[in-house]
């Protein structure tokens, strides 16, 4: 075994694939955690943070026990560059938390705001002046989840609209995703209000 921990082979292909795996899996814990920090969840950010620190400190050690390695560094490197990259594909599709998504439209938008009603999500809608005529604007709080939905709805019945999506980090009350029973649920919940 020392034999190997000694070769060539160890140094050049086991080592860099070792290191470029660990840097790989605490990055991608670390662009999840910086999410989970976003959002506000203090339990599971510090738990993801001991594990992102175990595991860079292992790959450092590696670097500095093998100081004259190219190949190790190369292997760092693209395990760091790896790792953000499916951090980010790993928390587009978790879909965490909730957006707010405001819609600019240059026509009427009672026919969009009918179909999003009729899906179930809440909107806020106001008249104002844009920067050479009346605009509608559109504001909606929805999970993070809806967007697909909620864009193809925008997209088939007010492709011109202008619309823009940001996080949103606490809502005082809570968002479900619509059915036509809570949409009715809804309904009646901002009539009352």
């Amino acid at each position: 075994m020392e034999a190997l921990y000694n070769s060539d082979l160890f140094s050049y292909v086991l080592l860099p694939l070792m290191i470029f795996f660990a840097r790989i899996t605490d990055v991608t814990i670390g662009t999840i955690r910086i999410v989970m920090v976003s959002k506000g969840q203090k339990l599971v950010a510090p738990i993801l943070g001991f594990f992102e620190v175990i595991i860079w400190l292992i790959a450092m050690s590696k670097i500095v026990q093998n100081i004259d390695n190219w190949v190790a560094y190369v292997a760092y490197g693209a395990g760091f560059a790896t790792g953000n990259y499916i951090g980010l594909i790993i928390e587009e599709r978790l879909a965490m938390g909730i957006v707010q998504l405001q819609i600019i439209t240059r026509k009427s938008a009672d026919v969009l705001i009918g179909k999003l009603k009729e899906a179930g999500y809440g909107i806020t809608y106001l008249e104002a002046q844009g920067a050479v005529e009346q605009v509608g604007i559109i504001y909606s709080i929805i999970k993070r989840a809806d967007i697909p939905t909620v864009i193809e709805i925008i997209r088939t019945y007010n492709p011109q609209a202008f619309y823009s999506i940001g996080d949103v980090k606490f809502v005082n009350k809570d968002i479900a995703s619509p059915t036509p029973q809570l949409g009715g649920v809804m309904r009646r919940w901002r009539k009352g209000k």
